[in-house]
């Protein structure tokens, strides 16, 4: 029996979510359709209401629906300092911690050659413009600790640098209630390496 078109149509589009393979977005697809037809009608609406409303900030490059997001906007952020990050995840992450009170510029990504992604896909040339805007003093570099996350924070630093601009990196460390035993040589050599006075 052959599977009707505008099934395979759905199942091939749900491949293009990441970790979703063939027998993934099939299950997926036969759930939606055969005991959940009200979350696919949200589902479908959701997603074609986001991808209508949803653009970059012109400052900040994260996501929202107006020309400049809420961040950018308030007044009680301290607009000298600018903290890089990879994704909007990561820029809700460092504001659920509550311990930057800055601004951000998100990248969209990070370096990585093997992929194609170079400085023009992460934005880099608006990176640069933001961060000579006169106003910044300091950026802050919050890019994950991958391969990837630490070229694209040694490039964008020599980049800033070069402007002579003040740049620094998040530290890596010890998670907060971990146990020397369990964790990782580098994590823990990295936080000897960076201790500080107590």
């Amino acid at each position: 029996m052959k599977t009707p078109s505008s099934l395979e149509e759905l199942i091939e589009a749900l491949r293009c979510l990441p970790g979703i393979g063939p027998k993934s977005a099939q299950r997926i697809a036969y759930h939606l359709l055969q005991r959940d037809h009200a979350g696919a009608l949200r589902l479908s609406a959701g997603l074609a209401r986001a991808v209508e409303r949803i653009r970059h900030c012109e400052k900040c490059n994260t996501f929202t629906e107006e020309a400049v997001c809420e961040l950018c906007r308030s007044s009680r952020r301290n607009a000298a300092l600018l903290c890089v990050v990879e994704t909007p995840g990561d820029l809700l992450m460092m504001e659920q911690a509550q311990c930057y009170d800055g601004m951000y510029f998100v990248l969209m990504g990070r370096l990585s050659p093997l992929d194609g992604i170079g400085p023009r896909e992460i934005h880099l040339d608006r990176l640069l413009k933001r961060a000579q805007d006169g106003i910044v003093r300091e950026v802050v570099l919050a890019t994950n600790f991958t391969v990837e996350g630490e070229a694209t924070a040694h490039y964008v630093g020599e980049l800033l640098r070069e402007r002579g601009l003040r740049v620094t990196r998040i530290a890596r460390g010890l998670p907060v209630g971990g146990e020397l035993e369990h964790v990782d040589s580098g994590t823990l050599a990295r936080a000897v390496l960076e201790r500080r006075e107590a």
